[in-house]
Formats: C-alpha cells, sequence, structure tokens
C-alpha cells in the first residue's frame, strides 16, 4: 500500500487514463466530498467545443481510482462529531463511513461494500447520469455564479483587514490561528464556530455544555478538527479582505475547501495555483504537497517503463506484477514512497513471479470471502462495537482492463461480463 494521496479535480482530469492506471496502483487516493462535488458540478456546464458537459465527466469518471481509493467522509460531518466530543485522528488515516459489522473468525470485523460514490463514478464513465444528480449540478453551478466573494470578506475587512495590515498569507495564516486558539470570549468563539461551519442551532447547546465541562479548553484542543477546519475557513476569508486571495475567481470558495482533508492524507497532489500557494501554510511535518504536473510526468515515466515488459506479464495484470513503483528509474514516486512509507520497500522485487494458488492463499481468500458474504451483526447481538475489530474489508469492482493496462489477471473469469 501506497502513500495516501488526496488529490483534486485538476489533477485527476491532467491525468491519461493509463497514467491513472499507476496513480491508483502506487497511491491510497483519498476521495473526498470536493471532489466528487466539482466532478458533478461540470454537467450543469454549457455545451461547449469541448464536447457535452456528459463527455467531460465521462472522461474524468474514467480515471476514477478503483484499485483502492477510499471515499473521505464530509468535514461537517466530522466536525459536528468532533465538537460533540468524538475523537478524530488527524495523522493522515481516511476516514471512512459505511463499515458494517459482521461475524469474522472469534471477534467481530468490519466490512465496507463498494461505496456510493464508486457506484456512481462508474456510472458516469458510460453517460448514466441520474436526474437528481443534474438537477444538483445545476444548482452548484448557480450558486457559485452568484457567489460573491468581495460580501464574504467584507466582516473582516470592516475590522480593518487590508493589504497593510495583513501583508502575507503566513499573517492571513496568524490572525486566523490567534482566532482559534483564543480563551477569550468562549460564546463569541461559538458563535463563529456555528456560522462559519454551519452547525445546526439545536445542536449548539450541547456543544457549549460540553465544552463548559472541560473549562473551555481552547477549541483547538477540545475539538482539534473543528478547529482546524474554522481556521481554514477565517485564513481564506481574511486573506479575501486583504487581497491577498483573489475576489474575483468564485470557484477559489470550493478550491480552498479541499485544505479541510489534509489531515487524513499524507501526499496532497493538485494542479491547481491556489493550493499550491495555500496547502504548504497547512501541512504537517510529515506530508509533502505535490505540484500536479510534476507527478503527472513521474506517471507517464513509469507507464513507459512497464509498457516493456513482454506481453504475457502484462497480461497476468498490474496488480501481479507491480507491487512496488519500479527502481530502475528513481522519479518522484519512489520518492514519496521513500518518504512516507520508507526505504524498506527497495528489498522486494519490482516484478513479482506469478502467483500460484498456494495453500496459504487459499486459506485466506476463503477468508475475506467469509467475513464480507457474512450477514450484517444486530446491535442486539453485541455489547459494544470493538475499537479493534480483528479484521476490515474493503469491496472494489475492478474493471478487467482500464486504458492499455489489465488491471487483474486477462485470464481471471468475471461473472457479469467477458471484459
Amino acid at each position: 500500500m501506497g502513500p495516501i494521496a488526496l488529490f483534486d479535480k485538476s489533477f485527476l482530469q491532467s491525468l491519461s487514463v493509463d497514467e491513472s492506471v499507476w496513480f491508483d496502483r502506487f497511491f491510497l487516493p483519498n476521495i473526498c466530498p470536493m471532489f466528487y462535488v466539482e466532478t458533478l458540478a461540470d454537467l450543469g456546464k454549457q455545451k461547449s467545443k469541448k464536447g457535452t458537459p456528459e463527455a467531460e465527466v465521462a472522461i474524468i469518471a474514467d480515471k476514477f481510482p478503483e484499485m483502492g481509493g477510499r471515499p473521505c467522509v464530509h468535514h461537517k460531518e466530522l466536525c459536528i462529531g468532533n465538537l460533540m466530543g468524538n475523537p478524530l485522528p488527524m495523522n493522515g488515516r481516511i476516514p471512512v463511513a459505511g463499515g458494517r459489522p459482521v461475524k469474522s473468525g472469534k471477534g467481530v470485523g468490519y466490512v465496507y461494500d463498494q461505496s456510493p460514490e464508486a457506484e456512481a463514478f462508474s456510472r458516469w464513465s458510460n453517460h448514466d447520469f441520474l436526474e437528481l444528480e443534474r438537477r444538483f449540478a445545476r444548482a452548484w453551478r448557480s450558486s457559485l455564479e452568484i457567489l460573491d466573494l468581495k460580501e464574504l470578506a467584507g466582516p473582516f475587512a470592516a475590522l480593518g483587514i487590508t493589504g497593510k495590515t495583513c501583508k502575507s498569507l503566513s499573517d492571513a495564516k496568524a490572525i486566523a490561528n490567534a482566532i482559534v486558539n483564543s480563551r477569550k470570549k468562549p460564546y463569541d468563539q461559538m458563535k463563529l464556530v456555528a456560522v462559519f461551519l454551519d452547525i445546526p442551532q439545536q445542536l449548539i447547546p450541547s456543544i457549549i455544555q460540553r465544552w463548559h465541562i472541560s473549562g473551555f479548553q481552547p477549541l483547538s484542543q477540545y475539538a482539534p478538527y473543528a478547529a482546524y477546519v474554522l481556521q481554514i475557513e477565517i485564513f481564506f476569508q481574511v486573506a479575501l479582505a486583504a487581497s491577498l486571495i483573489s475576489t474575483d475567481r468564485a470557484s477559489n470558495r470550493q478550491d480552498i475547501a479541499y485544505l479541510y482533508y489534509l489531515p487524513f492524507c499524507s501526499v496532497f497532489v493538485s494542479g491547481d495555483k491556489l493550493h499550491r500557494k495555500t496547502a504548504p501554510l497547512f501541512t504537517r511535518v510529515d506530508q509533502s504537497f505535490v505540484w500536479g504536473p510534476e507527478l503527472k510526468s513521474s506517471l507517464k515515466d513509469i507507464n513507459s517503463f512497464y509498457s516493456a515488459l513482454p506481453e504475457e506479464t502484462k497480461e497476468r495484470g498490474v496488480m501481479s506484477f507491480a507491487g512496488y513503483p519500479p527502481t530502475e528509474t528513481d522519479n518522484l514516486v519512489a520518492q514519496l514512497w521513500d518518504q512516507h512509507v520508507g526505504a524498506e520497500w527497495r528489498e522486494n522485487p519490482t516484478i513479482s513471479p506469478p502467483r500460484g494458488e498456494t495453500k496459504g492463499n487459499s486459506k485466506l481468500i476463503e477468508h475475506l470471502k467469509g467475513t464480507t458474504e457474512a450477514p450484517t451483526l444486530d446491535m442486539s447481538e453485541l455489547e459494544e462495537l470493538p475499537s479493534e475489530p480483528e479484521s476490515v474489508s474493503f469491496q472494489y469492482k475492478i474493471r478487467k482492463r482500464k486504458g492499455s493496462w489489465y488491471q487483474i489477471d486477462k485470464n481471471m473469469k468475471n461473472s457479469n461480463q467477458d471484459d
């Protein structure tokens, strides 16, 4: 498993289908809600010289990660849970919803069926769109057209935030950090939380009560993730007021939202200039911001390297022979593996031998099949949900062939289709 990679639409859109296979193979993509929304919103575009909106969305959907991508829970849900006292790791792991408890061996396991997002992208690649999706796309694009970023920046401009009082994006971050970490006027601070994070009014009393019991800790201690998202939002509005981020480009509103999901990755890859300027301000020391065109170039080199393999090797599928990035070309992908996985992976061969049906593999396959097909446990059967389940299984539907590549063995039977 490679580094967990958050990516934006501009990056995936820039890849060829073949390059997208290698991104999917050598990274664990964090599919954040903004990518889903941005892609769907393209349905609301007008027909252009490039083709119909449906065709543009289908092109992006054809590159959607299939071998290991995981959809991240929406930041609003995560913020509310965090404010209500639920801890949330911010160390690079992806918060995933929808797991169902099943009997696994002597304990309890979780099975994550194919996500609705993955099913939607599969439909979209075939130009199959629901009317509800089309209505959503039209509404989203309409909201962007009427969004006035100058109005959004108004409150901070009224407080005296200008290009003279806030001269850099680092200054904007410092202002946001000071507001979020202040222990003064906690009730006013909670008003900011409620407004900026769109917290339902009926939940505010319970949140304040819990916060009061904690002694009104700094928000960054009481609810670290909610504080982080609030910091991003204040930073954005301060930067708008100081003319450090343009108020003329409404799409900056949705682009900045990708930063909400930075805590849940090791690598953030984007071809967006706003991300290039702002993301490094919020990354942890163990994270990397990667410029999209540079990673695309590395994936192109990897594609060329594997294209030279014998046909009989390629027909076994990339999941069989490409367990690790090729060491023969010391490119950016290998460097990111060194940094975020550890250099130990280099001790393994680049191309694995054909995988036989060994006794060990058979037992593992049998166990996984038994777990994924097990009925969901009723809550009455459990005293409590385990914090450390015996197993966690994710189910994916993978096309046998994607672009020029067999992702799985060419001769593997598929009950639904031949290819």
